[in-house]
């Protein structure tokens, strides 16, 4: 008997998403297995079982009481004087990667630099973590921008998931391991979110 195989949405029902939202994962190049039926696009019941469970990022490790979480879009090519593409896609190389992720967002730039990490999610999984947030720019729009962050890693799958740990420092690069291809759920009008990283007390 073959694998079973559900539509995207089949998959979206499953982890109680909007089909937009789980396309774009599809669309990211994150996930593995996928088949086409038609125009159809095909998803291994398995590879979603796997992001169901998928674990909540272990934020109480942290050591920030808030960290800022960039949400973003699946890479669009731009045309801009320090970057060709905006957002995420595992198939772009690093340096282009850091370059679609390190700005320019409206935030509260001295929290996000406070909290010392940076993780991205694409439809609420971390797919990307950011590292050497000290110093930032503004530009005219009052955007701001981390021209010295470094891509501490990525996921090309995050069903397994398979981690590239990109960071020069090795403190850098477990926290990436720690955050990469976890859960993290935010609520924000607009790019950047804000969680809190102890739980409340009682």
């Amino acid at each position: 008997m073959g694998e079973v195989l559900l539509t995207t949405g089949q998959a979206a029902e499953e982890l109680g998403c909007a089909v937009t939202t789980f396309r774009r994962l599809i669309q990211a190049g994150v996930l593995p297995g996928l088949s086409r039926r038609g125009v159809r696009v095909m998803v291994p019941l398995g590879v979603v079982q796997t992001l169901r469970d998928r674990a909540a990022a272990p934020l109480e490790h942290l050591q920030a009481r808030e960290i800022g979480v960039l949400r973003v879009d699946v890479a669009k090519p731009v045309q801009e004087y320090d970057r060709q593409w905006l957002g995420f896609s595992a198939s772009l190389p690093p340096e282009d990667l850091l370059k679609a992720l390190r700005g320019w967002w409206r935030c509260d730039a001295a929290s996000i630099a406070a909290g010392g990490v940076l993780p991205v999610t694409l439809s609420g999984y971390v797919v990307a973590v950011l590292t050497g947030l000290k110093h930032w720019e503004k530009d005219n729009r009052g955007r701001h921008g981390f021209p010295g962050a470094a891509l501490a890693g990525y996921v090309t799958d995050l069903a397994r998931p398979v981690k590239e740990l990109t960071a020069p420092k090795a403190a850098d690069r477990e926290l990436a391991d720690l955050l990469l291809g976890t859960r993290l759920s935010s609520h924000s009008g607009g790019t950047i979110a804000y969680v809190t990283t102890q739980p409340s007390p009682a």
